[in-house]
């Protein structure tokens, strides 16, 4: 598949990255996301400059409707989420070809749950495919770890040139980014009160402090599903 691979590589060479440039929900469970239309665009025009297709050849979709009543106007109330697992034929003008596949899930109280997913399955395999930075890049090979601890403490600077490499990095370990998307996902998927709660209870402290709202959201949301006793 020599074709194909030159013409992959030569994508990734032209599409270094791409900016998150949309600024999705609201309050601390919002999060910065790249748009469905720049990643279509710019995959659009690379791609066919090098030859090469995508043609969604597969779907596996699981949906769950969730109904509760409004506590505060009355009348039903619906979520509908839906998840999927999409496989794409990466295809090359010369007839090669490769199997690529994607993963996305959707929420909305009609019918658009499944584009969502849908949407977000693809343009994660783009990303993925092609090994597409997404924001800001942070390039930590520039600052050597000694460096850090340096700044601002020329005695702790000292002191930690004399530690080994591992005592080092444990003073100033690098610190993760957080992927709030993915953390919010996790909780709008739990359909029960234990699962939620095992799900919140498995992240570190800041984690539950940034999806503290979706957390509270959720939980009103099974609350008001489970059946009432009388």
């Amino acid at each position: 598949m020599e074709n194909l691979a030159k013409a992959v590589i030569a994508v990734m060479k032209e599409v270094k990255g791409m900016e998150k440039n949309s600024r999705v929900g609201t309050g601390n469970s919002a999060y910065d996301g790249t748009k469905d239309k720049d990643v279509k665009e710019i995959f659009n025009e690379k791609m066919a400059e090098h030859g090469l297709c995508v043609l969604p050849t597969g779907i596996e979709e699981t949906t769950q409707i969730d109904r509760w009543v409004d506590p505060q106007y009355g009348g039903q109330k619906q979520s509908v989420f839906t998840k999927v697992k999409t496989k794409y034929l990466l295809l090359h003008e010369s007839g090669e070809s490769q199997e690529i596949v994607g993963y996305g899930h959707g929420v909305d109280p009609q019918d658009k749950g499944a584009g969502k997913a849908t949407t977000y399955a693809l343009k994660n395999a783009l990303l993925y495919t092609f090994l597409t930075p997404v924001g800001k890049i942070e390039d930590t090979d520039t600052t050597h770890s000694l460096s850090i601890a340096q700044v601002g403490n020329t005695g702790a600077a000292k002191q930690t040139q004399t530690t080994s490499p591992a005592k080092a990095q444990q003073a100033a370990p690098a610190k993760p980014q957080m992927d709030l998307e993915r953390l919010n996902n996790r909780l709008e998927a739990c359909v029960t009160m234990s699962k939620l709660s095992e799900v919140y209870l498995s992240f570190t402290a800041a984690e539950k402090t940034a999806t503290k709202e979706t957390k509270n959201a959720m939980k009103t949301k099974i609350e008001l599903a489970e059946p009432q006793t009388e």
